[in-house]
C-alpha cells in the first residue's frame, strides 16, 4: 500500500516546518511541488535529498496520470504547496480528488501533516471573535465579486481572505464602500512569519489611508480578515 502525505510547509520563516514535516519528507519516494524551485529551498534549508515533480494548476492531464500510477505501484508521495497547507486555496485539491476517485482505501492511503496557515496565524494573532468565522480564499477578479462584498456587508461572522499586493487597495475601497462609515475592523496580514512580518487593524477607511501614506508596504502577500457585524 502506498502513502500519499499532505504535508504544510512554512508560510515564510523556514524554521515553521515540524519536526515530522522534515522527517515525512525525508522519508518519501517523491515531493510533489508547485513550483519545484520554490520548494529546493526549504528542502536544501534541512538536507532533503528526495527526488522532485512539479504538479500546479496548469499541469496536463499525463502528469495527474503519472502521479495515480506512481502511487498504484506503491510509491510514497508527499504533497506540498509554495507556503502553507496545501489543498486549502491551492491547486493540490484536484489532485486530491481524483487520487481519492480512482485508488481504493487498500491502494492509498492519505495523512495530513499539519502546519502552517497563512489564515489561521492571521487570525490567531488578531483579537477578532474566532468563534465562527468563513475562509473564502482569494475572492474572484470579476464575476460575483461585487455581491460578495455585500455580503462581507452583513456577516454575521468573521470573513477572512487572501489579496494580492496589486489588489489590496481596490478591495480596501470596495471594503469601504459596503461597509460605510461603520466601525467594524479590518484586519490585514503582510508577510506573515517573514522578516518585515506586519500585522494592523482599522476601519476600511483607516486601512486606506496608511497604504495610500505607506505605500512602499504595498508589497508582499496580504490575508484580510473583517469583524463580524
Amino acid at each position: 500500500m502506498a502513502t500519499l502525505y499532505i504535508v504544510a510547509t512554512p508560510i515564510g520563516n523556514l524554521k515553521d516546518i515540524t519536526f515530522r514535516a522534515v522527517e515525512i519528507l525525508k522519508s518519501v519516494d517523491c515531493i510533489l511541488c508547485e513550483d519545484t524551485r520554490t520548494t529546493k529551498v526549504l528542502l536544501n534549508a534541512y538536507d532533503i535529498r528526495v527526488p522532485t515533480m512539479s504538479y500546479h494548476a496548469q499541469s496536463a492531464l499525463s502528469r495527474t496520470e503519472e502521479i495515480i500510477q506512481m502511487l498504484k505501484e506503491g510509491k510514497n508521495l508527499a504533497l506540498v504547496s509554495d507556503a502553507g497547507t496545501p489543498c486549502i486555496s491551492d491547486p493540490g485539491s484536484a489532485l486530491l480528488s481524483l487520487v481519492r476517485k480512482e485508488c481504493n482505501e487498500e491502494e492509498v492511503t492519505i495523512v495530513p501533516i499539519p502546519g502552517a496557515s497563512a489564515f489561521v496565524t492571521l487570525l490567531s494573532a488578531g483579537g477578532l471573535d474566532t468563534s465562527e468565522f468563513v475562509f473564502l480564499g482569494f475572492l474572484p477578479h470579476k464575476k460575483g465579486r461585487k455581491t460578495l462584498f455585500k455580503e462581507i456587508a452583513v456577516a454575521p461572522r468573521t470573513v477572512v481572505f487572501y489579496e494580492s499586493p496589486h489588489r489590496i487597495l481596490k478591495t480596501l475601497a470596495s471594503l469601504a464602500e459596503v461597509l460605510i462609515d461603520s466601525p467594524r475592523k479590518v484586519l490585514i496580514g503582510r508577510e506573515l512569519t517573514k522578516m518585515f512580518e506586519q500585522i494592523i487593524s482599522g476601519t476600511a477607511s483607516e486601512m486606506i489611508t496608511y497604504f495610500e501614506e505607506n505605500s512602499d508596504k504595498v508589497r508582499g502577500e496580504f490575508v484580510v480578515a473583517v469583524e463580524a457585524m
